[in-house]
This record gives C-alpha cells, sequence and structure tokens, in this order.
C-alpha cells in the first residue's frame, strides 16, 4: 500500500503511470495544427479534404473496436508486456506519418495509433488499482487526468513548431514516447496474480488486498461505464462545436480559439491535481453533484454569453467539472472489479470514453441545426444540472439508510 503524503516525483511507478497517462491525449489532438498543410500536401486527391479531417478521430475509432479484447489481453498476458509494447507502438504507428506517400496509409497508420492507444490505456489503469488503493489511488488518478491534459498542450504546442517547417514533420511529436519507455521497464513490476481464488498461500507483491469487489459487480460498471458516455457527450461538444461558436460571434481568430481551449485545458489540469484531497471530503456522490453542476453551469453561461470574458469563464468551469467527475468512474468501477478483470473494466471504461467522443458530434449537430448554440448549450447544461441533483438526492438517501435510530 502506498502512502498518500509521499511525493509523487519520490514514487516511480506513480510518476510512470502518469508520463503514460500523458501519451493518451496526443494520439488525437498532436496533428491537428499541421492538418491545412497535410491538406494542402495532397491536393490533387479527390477525397483530401474529407480523409485529411478524419485523421483526427481515427484513433477513437480504433479505441472502440479494439478496447475491449485489449482488455482481456490485458488480464490474461499481464499489465506490463503490454502496456510498453502499447507505448512502443505508439511511437512507431504516431513517426510513420513523417514517411508515409500516400492520405489511405496515413489513415491506416492512424487506426494502428488507436490500437496503441486502447493497449496503454487498459494496461495503465489496471495497473493503478493493482498498485494503489484508497486515498493513494484516488490520488493517482486525479493527477493522471492532469498528466493527459497537460500532454494535450503540449502535444499541440510541439507539432505546431514542427509543422512551420514541414506539415508531416508534426507526426515527430509521437516520438517522445521513446523517451518514456525505458522508465517504464525499469519503474513498472509486472503485479503477482494468483491464477485461481483457492490459491491463498502467499499475498501478492503489489496488488492491493483489500479492495474486495462486491457480488453483482457488474452492474455498477456498466451503469458507470453509460454515464461516463453520456458526461462525454455533453463535454465534447467543447473541442467539436467552440470553434464553430465562437466564428458565428465574430471570434473566429486562431489565436482565441486556442487561449479559450487553452482555459478549458488548464481548468481541468489544476483541479484534477486537487481531486483526491476533494473527494475524501466529499465522497463520490457529491464530486459527482459538483461536478455536473459547474459543466452545466459553464455550459449556461455560454449559451447567454458572445462576450469573450464569459465565454472564457464558461470554458473554464466546464473544465473543472469535467475533471471533478472523470476520476470518480473509474475509482467506482475499479473498486467494483474483481482484480482479475480489471483489464476487462478498463477496456468497458476506455470504450465508453471513445464512443462519447464518436457519438458527440453526431448527436449535438442535429440539436445545433434544431436549437442553435445557444440553445443546445441550454439542453445539455439542463442534462447535466439534472445529473448533479439526481447525486445530490442518492447522496441524502444513501445517509438516511445510513443514520442510526
Amino acid at each position: 500500500m502506498t502512502s498518500t503524503s509521499r511525493p509523487v516525483f519520490c514514487d516511480r511507478r506513480a510518476l510512470a503511470l502518469l508520463l503514460a497517462a500523458s501519451l493518451i491525449t496526443m494520439a488525437n489532438s498532436a496533428i491537428s495544427p499541421a492538418l491545412p498543410g497535410l491538406e494542402a500536401r495532397f491536393g490533387d486527391h479527390p477525397q483530401a479534404a474529407l480523409l485529411t479531417r478524419l485523421l483526427v478521430p481515427a484513433p477513437s475509432l480504433a479505441v472502440v473496436l479494439i478496447a475491449a479484447p485489449c482488455g482481456y489481453l490485458v488480464d490474461r498476458l499481464g499489465r506490463r508486456p503490454l502496456l510498453l509494447a502499447g507505448v512502443a507502438l505508439f511511437a512507431i504507428a504516431g513517426c510513420m506519418g513523417l514517411i508515409l506517400p500516400s492520405l489511405e496509409a496515413l489513415l491506416a497508420s492512424r487506426l494502428l495509433l488507436g490500437v496503441a492507444v486502447a493497449l496503454i490505456m487498459t494496461s495503465q489503469t489496471a495497473l493503478v488499482a493493482d498498485y494503489y488503493q484508497g486515498a493513494a489511488r484516488s490520488r493517482i488518478l486525479g493527477l493522471q487526468i492532469s498528466a493527459r491534459n497537460l500532454g494535450g498542450l503540449f502535444a499541440i504546442t510541439t507539432a505546431g513548431l514542427l509543422a512551420t517547417r514541414r506539415p508531416a514533420d508534426a507526426f515527430a511529436v509521437h516520438a517522445v514516447a521513446l523517451l518514456v519507455l525505458p522508465l517504464l521497464w525499469y519503474a513498472l513490476p509486472e503485479p503477482h496474480r494468483a491464477s485461481a481464488p483457492q490459491r491463498t498461500t502467499s499475498q501478492p507483491r503489489v496488488i492491493a488486498t483489500t479492495d474486495v469487489s462486491a457480488p453483482g459487480w457488474r452492474l455498477p460498471i456498466f451503469a458507470t461505464a453509460a454515464l461516463q458516455m453520456l458526461t462525454t457527450v455533453c463535454f465534447f461538444i467543447m473541442p467539436t462545436q467552440i470553434p464553430y461558436f465562437l466564428s458565428q460571434n465574430g471570434l473566429g481568430n486562431t489565436a482565441i480559439i486556442g487561449s479559450v481551449m487553452g482555459a478549458l485545458t488548464l481548468a481541468g489540469a489544476l483541479t484534477a491535481l486537487r481531486y483526491g484531497t476533494l473527494k475524501s471530503r466529499m465522497g463520490h456522490a457529491r464530486m459527482f453533484s459538483l461536478g455536473f453542476a459547474l459543466m452545466g453551469s459553464g455550459l449556461a453561461l455560454l449559451s447567454r454569453a458572445p462576450e469573450l470574458p464569459l465565454i472564457y469563464l464558461g470554458a473554464a468551469l466546464v473544465g473543472v467539472g469535467f475533471a471533478a467527475v472523470t476520476p470518480n468512474f473509474t475509482e467506482i468501477a475499479l473498486h467494483a472489479a474483481p482484480p482479475e478483470r480489471r483489464g476487462r473494466v478498463s477496456g468497458i471504461l476506455t470504450t465508453s470514453v471513445y464512443l462519447g467522443q464518436i457519438a458527440s458530434p453526431l448527436i449535438t449537430l442535429p440539436l445545433i441545426r434544431s436549437l442553435g448554440y445557444s440553445g443546445s448549450f441550454l439542453a445539455l447544461a439542463c442534462v447535466l444540472i439534472l445529473c448533479a441533483a439526481t447525486a445530490l438526492l442518492w447522496h441524502g438517501l444513501h445517509r438516511a439508510q445510513h443514520q442510526p435510530l
């Protein structure tokens, strides 16, 4: 069991896991600055506009298709070897864009990158559950959200600089995974797992033995995954629709769009740093209530606000709220899952996140066409406020049931 007071930089396992988490957001965001240049490079291709835009969500599609099988393999073959394989594949598939000569080949490499992301997410999440429990686990789950956000910021900034020379050079940012790989090899031992429940002669080396899942564990996991998907659908309106919303209000300058998205990301990263402390004081239900209320308030502000300061505030509130609820999903599911099924449960959670990302524009675009941006933001805000009220009611009922007579 890891001490919650130990600084992360003194815990090589935690540091390695956070570096692995920082790669995840990079898969989608890194090449965004290079898209116009890539479209121009392949301008003679009849489907250049469509295929270049598909390069960004392609890894997400692969994750949806492959995350569950990857989770099964993580349980069968081990966390460590598949995490190392995923990081190595991330570097190879990501950097292939430097030399591939066609859009079709680039798209295939992006799908292969999604396989790497699925391997990283499922094995990394399972390792967090194996190594840590209680407050230490809460703290690491919060920190990994910060790591993902900061990894995304690093990737966009670095890829943008690389793409100024040649659009394809943006793909080189994926090579940072090669710098992470040696630390993962050194710092992350494979947890010892009993091959069957009756083996009790030896204690696991690093798995927390007191974290016992309850009977009927599947229902809370699938309920958690469904709520996580709904939350992702609501949140993903920010990166997919905010640029168009700003353009409609005369704020289409790329610097303004980037700064609004930066406010969203930075606010989430800073909030996630405090997740462990907040959750220990508030519990899961009230964290859900607070996070959903903040997300709803942020979207409600955006529905009323063509003024830039209010847009920044609305984006920041959405980022804070999303960072408050996201680690909750993982922690609840990992607590409910039997240790030998943590890889598969991580695969279910990973699938729900990326399915929500893919579903979000399919759901929100018709909504925007019907209600406009303001009406759509307000409708999603109402959904989130309802989720916040339900979580608060759940907390009240649970507390009343456990009050002594």
